[in-house]
Protein backbone atom coordinates (compact mmCIF):
# COMPACT_ATOMS: atom_id res chain seq x y z
CA UNK A 1 0.00 0.00 0.00
CA UNK A 2 1.60 3.17 -1.14
CA UNK A 3 0.99 6.80 -1.80
CA UNK A 4 0.06 7.94 -5.28
CA UNK A 5 1.43 10.91 -7.16
CA UNK A 6 -0.97 13.49 -8.62
CA UNK A 7 -0.14 12.53 -12.24
CA UNK A 8 -1.17 8.90 -11.76
CA UNK A 9 -4.10 9.88 -9.52
CA UNK A 10 -5.48 12.08 -12.32
CA UNK A 11 -5.59 9.07 -14.71
CA UNK A 12 -8.05 7.17 -12.52
CA UNK A 13 -11.58 8.57 -12.70
CA UNK A 14 -13.19 6.86 -9.71
CA UNK A 15 -12.03 5.31 -6.45
CA UNK A 16 -13.68 3.21 -3.75
CA UNK A 17 -12.93 2.93 -0.05
CA UNK A 18 -12.39 -0.57 1.35
CA UNK A 19 -15.53 -0.51 3.55
CA UNK A 20 -17.62 0.48 0.51
CA UNK A 21 -16.22 -2.44 -1.47
CA UNK A 22 -16.98 -4.82 1.41
CA UNK A 23 -20.54 -3.52 1.58
CA UNK A 24 -21.04 -3.91 -2.18
CA UNK A 25 -19.77 -7.49 -2.07
CA UNK A 26 -21.55 -8.36 1.18
CA UNK A 27 -18.34 -9.40 2.94
CA UNK A 28 -16.36 -8.24 5.96
CA UNK A 29 -13.89 -5.43 5.32
CA UNK A 30 -11.11 -7.74 6.55
CA UNK A 31 -11.68 -9.89 3.44
CA UNK A 32 -11.08 -6.86 1.22
CA UNK A 33 -8.00 -5.91 3.26
CA UNK A 34 -6.69 -9.46 2.79
CA UNK A 35 -7.15 -9.11 -0.97
CA UNK A 36 -5.01 -5.97 -0.85
CA UNK A 37 -2.40 -7.73 1.31
CA UNK A 38 -2.18 -10.76 -0.96
CA UNK A 39 -1.94 -8.64 -4.13
CA UNK A 40 -5.36 -9.45 -5.58
CA UNK A 41 -6.14 -5.70 -5.50
CA UNK A 42 -4.05 -2.54 -5.37
CA UNK A 43 -4.97 0.04 -2.74
CA UNK A 44 -3.26 3.39 -2.28
CA UNK A 45 -3.50 6.14 0.28
CA UNK A 46 -5.02 9.25 -1.21
CA UNK A 47 -7.15 12.24 -0.37
CA UNK A 48 -7.04 14.42 2.70
CA UNK A 49 -7.72 11.57 5.11
CA UNK A 50 -5.08 9.31 3.44
CA UNK A 51 -7.54 6.41 3.58
CA UNK A 52 -6.90 3.34 1.46
CA UNK A 53 -8.75 3.36 -1.84
CA UNK A 54 -8.98 1.00 -4.81
CA UNK A 55 -9.70 2.05 -8.40
CA UNK A 56 -13.44 1.47 -8.94
CA UNK A 57 -12.63 -0.06 -12.34
CA UNK A 58 -11.22 -3.10 -10.49
CA UNK A 59 -14.44 -3.77 -8.58
CA UNK A 60 -17.01 -6.15 -10.04
CA UNK A 61 -20.45 -6.97 -8.70
CA UNK A 62 -19.27 -9.51 -6.13
CA UNK A 63 -15.51 -9.85 -6.62
CA UNK A 64 -12.59 -8.21 -8.45
CA UNK A 65 -13.07 -7.77 -12.19
CA UNK A 66 -11.96 -10.88 -14.01
CA UNK A 67 -8.35 -10.60 -15.11
CA UNK A 68 -7.33 -7.91 -12.63
CA UNK A 69 -5.57 -10.19 -10.10
CA UNK A 70 -3.63 -12.06 -12.80
CA UNK A 71 -2.62 -8.87 -14.58
CA UNK A 72 -1.42 -7.34 -11.31
CA UNK A 73 0.68 -10.45 -10.68
CA UNK A 74 2.25 -10.26 -14.15
CA UNK A 75 3.04 -6.57 -13.70
CA UNK A 76 4.58 -7.11 -10.26
CA UNK A 77 6.63 -10.02 -11.61
CA UNK A 78 7.86 -7.64 -14.33
CA UNK A 79 9.14 -5.32 -11.60
CA UNK A 80 6.37 -2.72 -11.66
CA UNK A 81 5.61 -0.90 -8.45
CA UNK A 82 1.92 -0.51 -7.57
CA UNK A 83 1.99 3.07 -8.83
CA UNK A 84 3.67 2.07 -12.11
CA UNK A 85 1.10 -0.70 -12.57
CA UNK A 86 -1.75 1.78 -12.01
CA UNK A 87 -0.20 4.23 -14.44
CA UNK A 88 0.10 1.52 -17.13
CA UNK A 89 -3.40 0.18 -16.51
CA UNK A 90 -5.04 3.62 -16.77
CA UNK A 91 -3.04 5.14 -19.63
CA UNK A 92 -4.83 5.27 -22.99
CA UNK A 93 -3.58 2.75 -25.53
CA UNK A 94 -5.01 3.43 -29.00
CA UNK A 95 -4.15 -0.10 -30.12
CA UNK A 96 -6.54 -1.65 -27.57
CA UNK A 97 -8.46 0.88 -27.86
CA UNK A 98 -8.93 2.55 -24.48
CA UNK A 99 -7.00 1.72 -21.36
CA UNK A 100 -5.89 -1.72 -20.22
CA UNK A 101 -8.19 -1.29 -17.19
CA UNK A 102 -11.15 -0.72 -19.50
CA UNK A 103 -10.16 -3.72 -21.60
CA UNK A 104 -10.21 -5.86 -18.44
CA UNK A 105 -13.71 -4.60 -17.62
CA UNK A 106 -14.76 -5.41 -21.19
CA UNK A 107 -13.55 -9.01 -20.75
CA UNK A 108 -10.51 -8.53 -23.00
CA UNK A 109 -8.07 -9.64 -20.32
CA UNK A 110 -6.14 -12.07 -22.48
CA UNK A 111 -4.82 -9.23 -24.65
CA UNK A 112 -3.99 -7.10 -21.60
CA UNK A 113 -2.06 -9.94 -19.94
CA UNK A 114 -0.25 -10.70 -23.21
CA UNK A 115 0.93 -7.10 -23.38
CA UNK A 116 1.94 -7.11 -19.71
CA UNK A 117 3.93 -10.32 -20.23
CA UNK A 118 5.64 -8.84 -23.28
CA UNK A 119 6.82 -5.90 -21.17
CA UNK A 120 8.37 -8.33 -18.70
CA UNK A 121 10.68 -9.78 -21.35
Amino acid sequence: MSEIDPKTDALIPEWMYLPDIAEKWGVEVTRVRNMVSDGTLIAVRRGENRALQVPAAFIGEDKPVRGVPGTLTVLRDAGFSDEEALEWLFTEDPTLPGTPAQALRDNRGTEVKRRAQAMAL
